[in-house]
């Protein structure tokens, strides 16, 4: 593997969520341990599944790693960062002010802005610090889905600058109260992921065109902030052996063709990086006998398998959209860890809703969501678009500015420009957006495509912080009031789907995803098994035991998670358009035996 010649102390593992970034970069560490190197493996996702590959329980601390000599593992959570974050500050102070006033300092550092600064703050001191750090030979960082990973990158240059130009309006002070005092840390950190003496960033990548297209964006946009030691590595790519009898197997022909065209047309700022491929395995990447062979670029030796396929009998997306057609209109909400193909489901179920006679509007507010690349023209009834965050923050600063700063002087409205380069800004921005979108849902059918796992999250974290704030506003006043996070709360205005693949980890992360909404109050409405091989009509071998691997987390979501649900098949041809987005949401590759 290119990437692993000569490796320099930090290496970061990043790209779009679900192309395997963990599972590489677990690989990495335990090949750097056994060759002899003392290695720490950090996971800064908030949907962190670390200790899921490995079968143990990490947690916010550094934690050895028995069964591998040399390797210890910590995963940052940035719950847990936030709360240590908030005690530390408001520690000292607790009991020497009065209570009113430690309560406004601790809802000061309630949202998802110090989630952030907190988190930021552990990440630069393993960078930097000495102490923490010194016993090990390389720190592997496996980062989170391209848009939070770009947004953590940035942030040691982001926060150094906002730190050198002084301080935003009051809602920033809290936050920042903690980070003033380790200034030289921050120019530390960026001086160390800018140096490719001792940095190295691994671009991971799917062999599919829109994933390569969003590697070239994650590439050209950290290669703008100075981190230009990058290395690229294709995951997954379905061997030639799998291949060799492609007239009988007419699924893996459309793989393999789909992969080698994607190869062929790589964008142009790709070309020039060292470049990996590593083959699609026939085994989940769970443990460490899965992680050992994740690097081996042989082909896999599969023998035939005595038995036939048996492909599965499970209810379409279609199934789905007839009960959710019963309402007339509400917000349709598809949620899970990026990568799992929310935003082609997010289509299909729009075109299809749309298709019946329903007034719709699918929109995204996914950092990373491109959904002109995935619905490619207009259809009668469907109103298409996106809450970009960078769109959304500027209008909101415009917005601002014209209202609040038409009465200032020069002096006054530099004062609100500077208030408006707080980070807090796009925080507030999104969610009015978010706000504006679910109202709609009264009167049509709304369907979000929502961001991965963490990016959710946070964003739900700053919706019920809204709640709490007018909740106790207009208590004991009488007056009835309805907010957005009582609206996800209620069944009947709001259908949360959980969208996950039939492998170990992704059923892992949706599980918890499920239990950190039902915390919310929000309880999930069905889960959507995507991309199933089991659910059609496979012959090559590799694919074969692969749709077997698929039938026990399928099961497992039928009958432990999942009040209802549904399985999309893999199809041979990409969902791409309103006709082939009908297709995928009527499951017609389905097939009618039993489980």
């Amino acid at each position: 593997m290119k990437f692993l010649d000569t490796p320099p102390r930090f290496l970061f593992f990043t790209g779009k969520g679900g192309v395997g970034k963990t599972s590489i970069a677990c690989a990495t560490a335990i090949q750097l341990a056994e060759s002899g190197k003392r290695v720490l493996l950090v996971s800064t996702d908030p949907a962190s599944n670390v200790g899921q590959v490995f079968g143990v329980t990490i947690g916010n601390r550094i934690f050895p790693l028995d069964a591998v000599p040399g390797l210890s593992a910590l995963e940052i959570d940035p719950q847990a960062a936030a709360q240590a974050y908030r005690d530390r500050i408001v520690g000292p102070v607790r009991g020497v002010l009065p209570d009113a006033v430690v309560k406004g300092i601790e809802e000061q550092l309630s949202g998802a802005c110090t989630t952030e600064i907190a988190a930021f703050d552990e990440f630069t001191a393993l960078l930097t610090d000495s102490t923490l750090t010194a016993n090990y030979e390389h720190i592997i960082f496996d980062t989170a889905p391209t848009g939070h990973t770009i947004r953590l990158l940035q942030l040691p240059g982001a926060w150094t600058g906002f730190l050198d130009e002084g301080k935003g309006d009051a809602s920033c002070l809290g936050p920042l109260a903690g980070l003033e005092k380790q200034r030289t840390q921050y120019k530390a950190a960026v001086d160390a992921l800018a140096d490719s003496q001792r940095t190295r960033l691994i671009l991971v990548a799917r062999a599919q065109q829109a994933t390569l297209r969003e590697v070239a964006r994650t590439h050209e946009e950290l290669a703008d902030i100075g981190l230009s030691q990058q290395y690229l590595v294709i995951n997954g790519v379905l061997p030639a052996s799998a291949a060799s009898n492609l007239a009988a197997d007419p699924l893996a022909k459309a793989i393999h063709n789909r992969e080698q065209a994607a190869l062929a047309t790589i964008p142009e700022v790709l070309k020039s990086l060292p470049r990996d491929q590593i083959p699609l395995k026939s085994f989940n990447l769970v443990g460490l006998t899965a992680l050992h062979q994740l690097l081996v670029t042989s082909s896999e030796s599969m023998p035939a398998l005595a038995e036939p396929q048996v492909v599965l009998t499970a209810p379409s997306l279609a199934t789905l959209v007839d009960e959710i057609a019963e309402d007339g209109h509400g917000l349709i909400m598809l949620m899970g860890k990026g990568g799992v193909g929310k935003t082609t489901l997010a289509a299909a179920l729009a075109v299809e809703l749309a298709s019946r006679g329903y007034p719709v509007h699918l929109t995204t507010s996914d950092p990373a969501g491109h959904l002109s690349e995935t619905l490619d023209g207009a259809l009668e009834n469907l109103k298409v678009s996106q809450i970009d965050p960078a769109t959304e923050t500027e209008r909101y600063r415009q917005h601002v500015l014209e209202i609040k700063g038409a009465s200032l002087d020069a002096q006054g409205r530099a004062l609100l420009e500077e208030d408006l380069r707080s980070p807090c800004t796009e925080e507030i921005a999104v969610f009015q957006a978010f706000s504006r979108v679910i109202r709609e849902a009264g009167k049509k059918f709304v369907v979000m495509d929502t961001a991965p796992t963490g990016h959710t999250l946070l964003l739900l974290d700053a919706t019920g912080a809204y709640h709490r704030e007018i909740s106790r506003q207009m208590s004991g006043k009488g007056s009835h009031f309805t907010t957005p996070m009582m609206q996800l709360q209620d069944p009947r205005q709001t259908k949360v789907l959980i969208v996950t693949l039939a492998e170990t980890t992704p059923v892992l992360e949706a599980a918890n995803l499920q239990a950190d909404l039902r915390r919310a109050g929000i309880e999930p409405w069905a889960w959507v098994v995507n991309n199933s091989i089991a659910a059609t009509i496979v012959h090559s071998p590799l694919l074969l035991q692969r749709a077997r691997n698929e039938l026990r987390e399928i099961d497992a979501v039928a009958t432990r998670y999942a009040k209802r649900y549904a399985v999309v098949p893999l199809l041979e041809d990409e969902p791409i358009g309103a006709e082939r987005l009908r297709k995928l949401a009527a499951g017609q590759q389905l097939a009618t035996a039993e489980v």
